[in-house]
């Protein structure tokens, strides 16, 4: 996941690409794990992008893109997916196959809710229906802090 950037972690994050987008997956592997959060707070990210990291790095199995996707299944926890180029003896490696579209949001987390509803109302006015929803935070709280911007793209599977 660490990729040549100026932080020396996350790469400066160009919205352009996943900005009202229509993207299809098909085969995309993805190691899973899993983040304990209260209310959908993450408590224990950066422990587990580490971990991920480090499991990726090993295998060799490192991702020309850094995608890191969240499936923000409970108050409780989140699966967390990072893109991986092969398998990760030992971790589970998935497939996340599908049409999504995607849109870009930036601002504080707080936010959160009417970013949602924004994403709804876009995917029902292209006459589709939402399946899942998934989170892609391209930076670290650290590098958004540097860069100036946070953002968050949203991917709706439909």
């Amino acid at each position: 996941m660490s990729m040549q950037s100026e932080t020396g972690c996350c790469p400066r994050f160009d919205p352009a690409p996943w900005d009202a987008k229509e993207i299809v997956w098909k085969g995309r592997r993805f190691l899973r794990d899993r983040v304990r959060s209260f209310l959908h707070i993450p408590l224990n990210f950066g422990a587990v992008m580490r971990r991920c990291d480090a499991r990726i790095r090993a295998a060799g199995a490192e991702s020309p893109e850094m995608i890191v996707v969240a499936d923000e299944n409970s108050l409780w926890g989140a699966d967390v997916y990072v893109a991986v180029s092969g398998d990760v003896p030992g971790h589970p490696v998935v497939t996340l196959d599908g049409t999504y579209l995607s849109r870009v949001f930036e601002g504080p987390y707080s936010q959160m809710r009417a970013w949602i509803s924004d994403m709804m109302r876009h995917v029902a006015e292209r006459g589709r229906k939402v399946e899942k929803l998934l989170f892609f935070y391209p930076t670290c709280p650290k590098c958004a802090k540097v860069y100036g911007k946070n953002y968050v793209v949203i991917l709706a599977r439909v």
